[in-house]
């Protein structure tokens, strides 16, 4: 029997399928493709930056990753003419092929040490594309299978979509662990990085091989048949108020959430875990794994769900339930696998008291800052280590002092020194904070035999239901919210600026912000108010969408 996709157009069950298979694997790899390297982002900061303090390479890498997502609105109104004047299927087609050259070319790239500047440059250059090509991706994916799928089974058939994400990030991190644990930590972070990215070129050959099997949506083909395909899709999507304010809708209360939320689940959980809780990789890849695994059930039940009950109250549900567990979430997370830090910083509290015309912003994207003032060097010293402090205005003109518990260490100022005499005096420091830190009962990594990893797994999953809650409906409600003759470039546009300049940035501004304020927790100040604003503007304006007709 036929399901229903538009007036006069019907699709058989195995066509639906075959529908949601071939765009579901191309979302996938490009995922693959991009969770790769938020996942290295640690070994990229060492192997592309390596001119630069080490803080500051961590932050140009975060930065480096955020810089995807900075292009991805362009490539969503690139792509989404393209598609509201062409066709869904050449568009995201085209994609796959952008982003599949430019992966496999980042593990083709020299290393800083192998040639300088280059090097990152044309890293910069390849995660342009990348961001570029995935910005028409997820609209001409989610259209495709929305426009082919019945109505009361929209929520259901798109959230494969979303579900690709998840096999896009269980995919890159089982060929991390694999490739980590088959050469060992050593020779994966001197080469064996580079296997993740150039295992992409299989994956772009079956990508491309399924696409070209596919025909035009049934929509559009409607469309272009009568004659109404947009011939200004640019003018009509956000030149008339009606479709702007849907689009302005769709980025408020909708995509703000859902970059704060997802990206904060996926990816700066594992930052926050590496860099500030000393969590071991693999730790972190085994409870990532598994959190995704029970991501890709939880889209498809809460797309299902929305099919039942209105994507409004389940999207609502996602929000609310990550705006109440931020906080306690990441202070659970620290008491479950670093135990011994969460023990130390309620013990032996640690503040730096400084002149504040002496403390500088402790971030630097481009590494330009030398950070050799008395206070710089100290918060630095306790950000790479991972120790959370309070910062106490000192006497002007004073050098900085750090308080440990009942322990007092000044800091020493390197600035106008020779580079040899500074880096001297700034070791010296760094040696001095540590010896007090450890005698403080701050750990140097995580203690393995301390792990509460089914604890910590608990909290992970919390964050899955919230982000799977939110993610699930997203498609199905995006496509249902637009008229058919501007729907990939107006829902593309507000979906990239919500994952991309919102979500994307999350591990860059939270580490910024952590990094400056000291409390290791401040960070989620941003993904915070970001979801609060999309519980309140979801609430009052996001009308229900489940079962419209695509074509009214």
């Amino acid at each position: 029997m036929a399901e229903i996709a538009a007036p006069g157009v019907e699709v058989a069950p195995t066509s639906l399928r075959t529908v949601i298979a071939a765009s579901s694997a191309g979302t996938t790899f490009e995922w693959y493709d991009f969770f790769v390297f938020g996942s290295l982002t640690g070994i990229i900061s060492k192997t592309f930056f390596s001119g630069l303090p080490e803080t500051a390479a961590l932050a140009a890498a975060l930065a480096l990753f955020g810089t995807g997502f900075l292009f991805r609105p362009l490539g969503a109104l690139v792509f989404g003419r393209i598609g509201d004047r062409a066709g869904r299927k050449g568009a995201f087609l085209a994609t796959v092929l952008l982003m599949g050259g430019a992966t496999v070319a980042i593990g083709l790239l020299p290393s800083f040490k192998q040639a300088g500047a280059i090097g990152p440059i044309l890293l910069i250059a390849m995660r342009i594309i990348q961001g570029f090509a995935l910005g028409g991706e997820y609209g001409g994916a989610a259209i495709y299978v929305a426009e082919h799928a019945p109505a009361n089974g929209r929520g259901r058939a798109t959230s494969w979509i979303q579900t690709s994400a998840a096999f896009g990030l269980f995919g890159a991190l089982i060929v991390i662990l694999v490739s980590r644990t088959a050469l060992g930590n050593e020779a994966f972070e001197a080469w064996g990085w580079r296997i993740p990215f150039l295992f992409s070129g299989v994956l772009l050959a079956v990508s491309i091989w399924m696409r070209l099997k596919l025909s035009e949506s049934p929509e559009f083909a409607k469309l272009k048949a009568e004659g109404n395909e947009c011939k200004a899709p640019y003018k009509e999507a956000f030149g008339r108020w009606p479709n702007l304010k849907l689009v302005l809708i769709a980025l408020v209360a909708v995509m703000f959430a859902q970059g704060a939320v997802w990206y904060t689940t996926f990816f700066y959980v594992q930052t926050f875990m590496e860099r500030f809780l000393k969590a071991p990789p693999e730790t972190i890849n085994l409870l990532m794994m598994a959190a995704t695994a029970a991501s890709a059930v939880g889209y498809v039940v809460f797309g299902w769900l929305s099919d039942q009950i209105g994507r409004k109250p389940v999207l609502l549900f996602g929000m609310t339930l990550m705006l109440a567990a931020y906080f306690p979430g990441f202070h659970m997370l620290a008491r479950t696998l670093n135990p011994a830090l969460a023990e130390a910083e309620a013990r032996t509290p640690v503040t730096v008291i400084a002149d504040p015309a002496d403390c500088s912003l402790q971030f630097d994207p481009v590494g330009k800052a030398s950070f050799v003032s008395a206070c710089d060097i100290a918060k630095s010293t306790l950000a790479n280590a991972g120790v959370s402090y309070r910062n106490e205005p000192g006497p002007p003109g004073q050098p900085a002092l750090v308080r440990i518990g009942a322990q007092t260490i000044p800091s020493t100022g390197a600035a106008g020194l020779p580079p040899a005499v500074a880096k001297a005096v700034k070791a010296s420091v760094e040696a001095r904070l540590k010896t007090a830190l450890s005698q403080g009962g701050y750990p140097v990594k995580a203690d393995p035999k301390r792990m509460n990893l089914l604890g910590a797994f608990g909290v992970l999953l919390v964050f899955v239901t919230a982000a799977t809650a939110l993610y699930g409906p997203i498609a199905a409600c995006l496509v249902e919210l637009f008229p058919t003759r501007v729907r990939y470039t107006a829902l593309s546009l507000p979906y990239h600026i919500g994952t991309g300049w919102v979500g994307g940035f999350v591990p860059f501004t939270a580490f910024a912000i952590v990094t400056t304020v000291g409390d290791l927790y401040s960070g989620l100040w941003f993904p915070v108010v970001f979801t609060a604003i999309s519980v309140v503007t979801c609430l009052l304006f996001l009308p229900e969408t489940k079962g419209r007709r695509l074509d009214a």
